[in-house]
């Protein structure tokens, strides 16, 4: 008899449809990165695509996000790439059907070329993702993944590329 739980009795499907609803309602996703990543909403990063196995962050050159060298600043491309990232993680650990904690515990980034337009960062890790929490609820152990996104700008150059480590942890039952 098998006793290990099922995917359906650790993620909830329809959460993660709410959430990728929610990502895509400009107002809504507007107020989550007001208030939760403030730094980000100033910056101008927004969401442009999300589903169950991708996400598109982008960042636009201007003002607040310029470095003296007439390029959009390092730490401004790292906040679009690290969302890209954590969208989809924050996804699939909202959807679980047990509190799961999620950290960044690395990154790694090569930056290409000068971003002196609006870079979008893509991840396409999303399955990856939702296997790994799965695979630490499964085991009731925290689980590390390194997640890729890589920033393009308009014109499909590539400006950068990150290598994002997150960790995934079921958090224990709180006692009454």
């Amino acid at each position: 008899m098998n006793t290990t739980p099922s995917h359906n009795n650790l993620m909830n499907d329809a959460a993660v449809q709410r959430f990728i609803h929610t990502m895509r309602q400009k107002l809504k996703f507007n107020a989550f990165l007001f208030y939760k990543l403030p730094a980000a909403w100033l910056a101008g990063v927004r969401i442009k695509h999300i589903d169950e196995g991708r996400c598109s962050a982008a960042v636009p050159f201007k003002w607040l996000t310029q470095n003296p060298f007439k390029s959009t600043y390092f730490a401004s491309l790292s906040m679009a790439a690290e969302l890209s990232t954590g969208a989809l993680a924050m996804m699939y650990a909202q959807a679980a059907k047990q509190p799961v904690s999620m950290l960044v515990t690395n990154i790694e980034a090569s930056f290409l070329k000068k971003a002196t337009g609006l870079t979008t960062f893509t991840c396409f890790d999303g399955e990856l993702i939702k296997q790994t929490i799965l695979q630490s609820l499964k085991d009731a152990d925290a689980k590390e993944l390194t997640i890729h996104s890589t920033g393009e700008s308009e014109d499909g150059t590539i400006i950068a590329t990150f290598k994002i480590t997150w960790s995934f942890k079921p958090k224990a039952a709180k006692a009454s």
